[in-house]
């Protein structure tokens, strides 16, 4: 395909958790890139329902998975990976967290790595040595990159807040700078979270909870501009608009570019 993307997901990265995280590449990506620090997520705020919500660009209800154990669908929404994979296109997977395995049906990928997130410190960084990797050697047209530390070493553990978590942030920020550079301009670069969180939990409608940050790295994106009105739903259609492909009838967010 002729235009190629990355998603990168950070789990449980807040806004505030982002602009405190103290990584000087922040700025800098921020001026070249659309950004937004209040788009919202789904209910429930919870890593599972919140990624089938960001590939299937529907609501839980729709969708069935509403807790971290994949539910089947009664009437199946053909998601992101399957979309592209109908228009010949190249998917690889690359995370830290086993049960995400199901946002993705057999067949639509052509590359995935898991690494259990416990095996070994900075396991986000393993992960992205690896998609990094696969990108140089087999270019394929769209990659999604998971980080699941912020999330179970940082919040669940540390506290949402706390200087363990806002340095697993820094860590990640860091894994973005170092794919933007690597992959020089080939791919449009998004980065997202699918939650917050507020104490060492989430998954409630709290705003902590629910409002999350979104940065659009790309030719298709005003440079420095801030976007207001953006949902989790709306990064499965904006993708398929950049790559060319169709998106499903039964979707429910908006492409963000025209």
């Amino acid at each position: 395909m002729e235009n190629k993307v990355i998603l990168i997901s950070i789990d449980g990265m807040r806004p505030d958790g982002l602009k405190n995280c103290k990584n000087e590449y922040l700025d800098e990506l921020l001026s070249k890139a659309s950004y937004t620090f209040t788009a919202r997520t789904v209910v429930p705020s919870v890593t599972l329902p919140c990624h089938m919500s960001m590939f299937h660009s529907v609501t839980p209800e729709r969708h069935g998975t509403t807790t971290n154990t994949y539910a089947p669908q009664v009437r199946p929404i053909k998601g992101l990976f399957e979309r592209i994979a109908q228009s010949d296109g190249s998917c690889a997977m690359y995370y830290g967290w086993h049960p995400l395995r199901d946002i993705a049906r057999p067949g639509s990928l052509l590359a995935a790595e898991y690494i259990n997130a416990y095996s070994f410190d900075h396991t986000d960084g393993m992960l992205t040595d690896s998609a990094i990797n696969h990108i140089k050697r087999a270019h394929p047209d769209f990659v999604f990159l998971y980080m699941v530390e912020t999330d179970e070493k940082g919040g669940h553990d540390a506290g949402w807040m706390s200087e363990t978590y806002l340095d697993y942030i820094w860590h990640a920020i860091n894994n973005v700078k170092r794919v933007i550079k690597e992959t020089n301009g080939e791919y449009t670069v998004i980065v997202t979270a699918d939650h917050g969180g507020h104490g060492r939990s989430h998954g409630s409608e709290m705003d902590e909870d629910m409002t999350i940050p979104m940065i659009f790295y790309g030719k298709d994106f005003e440079a420095g501009k801030e976007l207001f009105d953006v949902s989790i739903l709306d990064i499965a259609p904006t993708i398929a608009k950049i790559m060319g492909v169709t998106p499903a009838v039964e979707w429910e967010g908006k492409s963000l570019v025209n």
